[in-house]
């Protein structure tokens, strides 16, 4: 039995998680989490015990020093509870940490007794991968599930992804199997600049999840991010040939692809965030919006954080986790 003293009872929990490591290129999924976390002051009122779950030669523990007394701090994964206040408040239990090393079943059993003692009624894990796609577009974000009725009233894709997955795929499916309503959500970083951060990708999750749950979410100075971002990827780009001409090659694939989509439906739904924005306190500067779909080919991620050289697109590439591009 997990004994949660000091949490109140939850309004309308939804369980938010991400998860540093193989899900998470750029740091998108990851920060996202985090910016929630300090935007509405999350308290922090559960750990997962470091040992159970982590290899301490792969996630190092840190030694840092206390008004002069030296501390350890370990690698694991942290539950914190915040409240989004409005018309409809609603409570945000937010799992952030490192893919686990081991015992992923003992693992998510462990997040999926926490959901059920708060009476979590979403899961709503996040995720960011590695793509064929220019950063000079909207990032595309993708939604999935396994449940069926829930892909049709949520608006997502039923997800019929086969081949290696993390720990993203791998705590949906628990939640599918243990009858808790799970949706992954995914953000395409470009693979040519795949070092952290992308303000832009965790900016296109934040409005993606904010359409799924409906809640309205601060966004802070993460527009502005995104745009220096881009600004700087563009200058970077400029002053390469090759580079400069795969982008062009890249926004012309994903132009041809997405001209049926530009329809008055994806207008309409950035317009409703525009009113709800207004509603609730002024518009949302515009820039890193979420677009649905993508088809771009899903790569590993670079274990070396360095950008890789841009090549061209191969057919038949390999994906990163839960991903093909008509999938996640």
């Amino acid at each position: 039995m997990i004994e949660l003293e000091g949490v109140p009872e939850l309004i309308d929990p939804v369980m938010v998680a991400a998860f540093e490591g193989w899900n998470d290129a750029g740091d998108a999924a990851s920060t996202a989490v985090a910016h929630l976390d300090r935007e509405w002051k999350g308290e922090v009122f559960a750990a997962l015990d470091a040992e159970d779950y982590y290899d301490f030669q792969v996630n190092r523990p840190t030694v840092w020093l206390d008004g002069g007394v030296r501390k350890i701090t370990w690698p694991t994964t942290r539950l914190s509870v915040v409240r989004v206040g409005g018309d409809k408040p609603r409570d945000l239990v937010l799992v952030r940490g490192i893919e686990p090393s081991m015992r992923w079943r003992s693992f998510c059993n462990e997040l999926l007794g926490f959901a059920h003692e708060l009476g979590v009624e979403l899961v709503v894990i996040l995720g960011a991968l590695l793509g064929d796609t220019p950063h000079t577009r909207p990032v595309p974000i993708s939604g999935t599930t396994s449940d069926p009725d829930l892909a049709q009233r949520m608006d997502l894709e039923e997800t019929k992804y086969e081949g290696p997955t993390g720990i993203v795929g791998v705590l949906q499916e628990a939640c599918t199997h243990a009858g808790v309503p799970a949706v992954s959500l995914w953000a395409a970083v470009p693979h040519y600049v795949s070092q952290p951060p992308n303000p832009k990708a965790t900016l296109a999750l934040l409005n993606r999840l904010e359409d799924l749950i409906d809640v309205r979410i601060p966004l802070g100075e993460l527009p502005e991010d995104a745009r220096a971002w881009q600004v700087g990827v563009d200058q970077l780009a400029a002053e390469d040939t090759e580079v400069a001409e795969y982008v062009q090659t890249l926004e012309e694939a994903r132009d041809t692809a997405e001209l049926p989509e530009a329809t008055g439906e994806a207008i309409a739904r950035e317009f409703e965030r525009y009113l709800r924005r207004r509603d609730g306190g002024g518009p949302t500067p515009p820039g890193g919006h979420a677009t649905e779909g993508g088809d771009g080919t899903y790569l590993r991620d670079n274990p070396s954080g360095r950008p890789r050289p841009p090549k061209p697109p191969k057919s038949g590439g390999g994906g990163t986790d839960e991903e093909e591009s008509s999938e996640e």
